[in-house]
């Protein structure tokens, strides 16, 4: 198949019946707390650790809340999320993190509202796949995740980037230069398009 742009990619995805029994913006619990612990989490392991750890707390604690992060030990946190690997280190990352957020936005719903992509990319330990992560599936803003997924899928292709933001520009171009074919399938929404096009090349890509 030849492939001009991500518009056709997408296209190309959607025959597939890749999402059916997800949540609608594929990430689960999308909009809250848990959507930043689990970008943190997913960082050098696989999406099944991440769910174990995310439950060993919910099994004690119902629900992550940034407060309750903000103010653990980091032995305390770590013990939970032990399953995602380098959890130590995750530990200190998500208190400060949830400590940073605390302090300069006041609580998790200001902080979806206005935080930016260079605020999240100057916290330690997120780059820029975790920031993107969770602006697209915490805060609903209008980016698109790049991950090892898209870029395996995207070679296949023949289609090769030098840089993520590079790669990023790309595949949101295509969506957005071809939105008026788009709009009414995602709703007038073009983060729900995003996210569900993220989510189409993961679930295709661990098949």
């Amino acid at each position: 198949m030849e492939i001009s742009n991500s518009y056709d990619v997408l296209m190309w995805l959607r025959n597939k019946n890749l999402l059916e029994n997800k949540p609608k913006y594929w990430w689960p619990n999308a909009g809250s707390f848990e959507v930043v612990v689990g970008a943190i989490l997913t960082q050098n392991t696989k999406w099944e650790n991440v769910e174990k750890a995310l439950n060993n707390w919910k099994e004690k604690n119902k629900e992550w809340k940034i407060e309750e992060v903000g103010s653990c030990d980091p032995s305390f946190l770590a013990e939970f999320i032990k399953p995602a690997g380098f959890y130590n280190q995750k530990a200190k990352r998500l208190i400060m993190l949830s400590r940073n957020i605390l302090k300069d936005f006041g609580n998790f719903e200001n902080f979806r509202e206005n935080v930016d992509r260079e605020w999240l990319l100057s916290q330690k330990g997120i780059g820029f796949e975790t920031a993107d992560s969770i602006l697209c599936y915490a805060c609903f803003r209008d980016t698109m995740v790049m991950d090892t997924y898209t870029k395996r899928l995207i070679k296949k292709f023949g289609y090769e980037f030098d840089s993520y933001d590079e790669m990023k520009e790309w595949f949101e171009r295509g969506v957005i230069e071809n939105w008026d074919k788009l709009k009414d399938l995602y709703e007038n929404d073009l983060n729900l398009c995003f996210s569900r096009f993220h989510g189409k090349i993961v679930e295709y890509m661990k098949k």
